[in-house]
């Protein structure tokens, strides 16, 4: 077709020489065009025919195919740049028909971003899972001082984690899961309460979680921790559920060969599927259950908050932006440890604590022990958020999957900095699912402060640590 297409294009005008032959020409209608769909075929012709004669028929079809398509291809490289554009722009501010009642409200976003294709219907599937679930769990949480026997104290098991379980854990771990695994979108679940990641199906929800699982597949991972700050919960103390959503690889395959022998077919494709550092997150929030529900979410186009009203029972969007401030003057951290941490992290805390900091002030110190309640007051007042690493936890408390890298992708979309130290929280792949990391969290000035003391630090086995953690090698 393209030596046919340049000896007509190379012909002058229309100028075409004239042949003489004896009989009818033959048509090009089982030729090459024809095969593509746009031969037709040719009267016959009893003595002279020309050159452009011969081919108006097959020529013509031909590049008006190629023109059309190459239309084709500049509409929908257009529209793919209209899309990238409109993700870059996308305000809540521009929408309209907006009920001065009701406000928006969280499927109402939903649908606005469907519609700009910054997400597709099965996250937004999930998402409404999501959505209900934690309704859900916010009213258990209500009715828990009410409802002692069955819902506040310990249930008396252990996790994976060797933490005693609240029956709020293990009752909210039930809620969510089963809200997730209901929508038939996603691929695979890890949660905090459970022992290993397990595929997203619908099918079977009474059997019991890690023993059969069987289910249709989708195309999202959602890692979860259903109820964070549960050691506070029987005092009252706001507590919250922090979820992040990774797109499924199709081609991913188990790195974990210490855990093959322990797992079956399915839970090693699980596995292999939820094992995914924090930068290939597509969506992450945390739900924060206080005076107040509200859930802030990020689908890595700014960070947006929305708060439950529970005379209408949806959520409807109060923050619409988010954005933490530069710096802060909070530092939020469990200072009782202070002795057992890394010196560059002693050296900083004590520096802001006596105003010997860059801004010379001292800061003050504001620390709840529920993640999410602590990370919620750092988006909104700015200053920093630290689990840091100790004596006994050389590579900290806090899980990468399902606590370090959301909280830390909310952070980024907000315009802060998280790391664990030397390296960025988002960067480090997973070798485990439930893998511990140090997380420092915040307004960008105040993590570039805190890190410039690491980076000045001479512990060789220091930077060691943080450099392995973003080679997959965790000791």
């Amino acid at each position: 077709m393209a030596a046919l297409r340049d000896l007509v294009l190379s012909s002058p005008g229309s100028a075409f020489a004239t042949l003489r032959t004896a009989g009818p020409a033959s048509s090009l209608a089982n030729g090459p065009a024809s095969r593509a769909g746009v031969g037709s075929k040719q009267p016959p012709v009893n003595e002279t025919f020309s050159l452009a004669g011969k081919f108006a028929g097959a020529v013509t079809p031909v590049l008006a195919v190629l023109v059309a398509s190459r239309r084709n291809k500049a509409r929908k490289t257009a529209a793919a740049r209209r899309a990238a554009a409109t993700k870059k722009t996308f305000n809540v501010d521009d929408l309209t028909d907006v009920c001065s009642q009701s406000g928006i409200s969280l499927a109402r976003y939903m649908i606005e971003l469907q519609k700009q294709g910054i997400v597709d219907g099965e996250l937004g599937l999930v998402m409404n899972s999501i959505r209900e679930a934690t309704k859900v769990i916010a009213c258990l949480i209500r009715r828990a001082p009410l409802q002692q026997a069955e819902l506040l104290g310990l249930q008396g098991e252990v996790n994976v984690q060797g933490e005693d379980q609240k029956k709020l854990d293990v009752i909210t771990n039930e809620v969510l899961k089963d809200a997730l695994r209901y929508t038939g979108k996603l691929g695979t679940m890890a949660s905090e309460e459970e022992d290993v990641p397990v595929e997203g199906g619908s099918d079977d929800l009474n059997d019991e979680f890690n023993t059969k699982v069987i289910g249709e597949s989708g195309n999202y991972i959602c890692v979860f921790d259903p109820l964070d700050g549960s050691s506070n919960v029987d005092a009252g103390v706001p507590v919250g559920t922090i979820f992040g959503v990774f797109k499924e690889d199709p081609d991913a395959e188990c790195l974990i060969p210490g855990d093959e022998g322990n797992l079956n077919e399915s839970e090693l494709a699980c596995l292999a599927q939820t094992l995914q550092p924090g930068k290939n997150l597509v969506a992450a929030g945390y739900c924060f259950y206080s005076a107040a529900t509200e859930l802030v979410v990020t689908f890595g186009h700014g960070v947006a908050g929305f708060t439950l009203d529970t005379d209408v029972g949806d959520y409807k969007l109060t923050r619409p932006s988010i954005e933490i401030p530069k710096r802060g003057n909070i530092y939020s951290v469990n200072q009782a440890n202070m002795s057992q941490w890394d010196k560059p992290m002693q050296d900083y805390v004590s520096d802001l604590m006596n105003g010997k900091g860059q801004t010379g002030k001292k800061y003050a110190c504001r620390y709840i022990g529920s993640m999410v309640g602590d990370v919620h007051r750092t988006l909104l007042y700015g200053g920093v958020f630290a689990y840091p690493a100790d004596n006994k936890n050389k590579n900290g408390k806090l899980r990468l999957l399902y606590e370090g890298a959301p909280m830390s992708f909310l952070v980024e979309q907000a315009g802060g900095k998280s790391i664990t130290g030397h390296s960025r929280v988002m960067d480090i792949p997973p070798t485990a699912v439930h893998q511990r990391v140090p997380v420092i969290l915040g307004s960008a000035d105040d993590v570039d402060e805190c890190y410039d003391y690491f980076d000045k630090c001479d512990d060789p086995e220091l930077r060691a640590r943080c450099e392995n953690r973003l080679k997959g090698v965790v000791a």
